[in-house]
């Protein structure tokens, strides 16, 4: 095993310790939401208007289904904290996709390692995938 090899394995094994300690998730984007009301009278349709809130909500979709939540403004650190340790999760598990891609690459075995015994024509032929052509349908196709 070379030094590289020894290097990637002990970044990933402290990247692996930093995902166990992160703490709770939430995947989304926080936004800040201002309503008027239907009140005639109200402030928020003085001149100028003073809109009611803010209000917080939560956007995300999971499974390919987007959702929405209010946050309650006791509830806003939490769930900032929470958003934060989704995005660390993301980068974190991006590094180590890239660390383990060249590591893999690197336990494959090189040219030079290879057993002397196999031929360069018996490698090629290995190489070679061999179709079968279908012949062509002629006439219109019936589905």
């Amino acid at each position: 095993m070379n030094r590289r090899q020894t290097s990637l394995e002990a970044r990933i094994a402290t990247l692996k310790q930093a995902i166990v300690r992160l703490g709770d998730l939430r995947p989304g984007k926080l936004s800040q939401q201002y309503n008027v009301c239907g009140k005639a009278d109200c402030r928020c349709k003085a001149d100028p208007p003073q809109k009611h809130g803010p209000y917080y909500q939560l956007s995300f979709t999971r499974n390919g289904k987007s959702s929405t939540q209010f946050v309650r403004k006791e509830d806003l650190a939490v769930v900032r904290q929470q958003l934060r340790n989704y995005q660390r999760l993301r980068e974190l598990i991006d590094r180590w996709i890239a660390w383990g891609m060249e590591l893999s690459r690197l336990r494959l075995p090189q040219p030079s390692d290879r057993s002397r015994s196999v031929s360069p024509k018996r490698l090629k032929a290995e190489s070679v995938v061999k179709r079968r052509y279908k012949k062509p349908i002629s006439g219109p196709r019936k589905f």
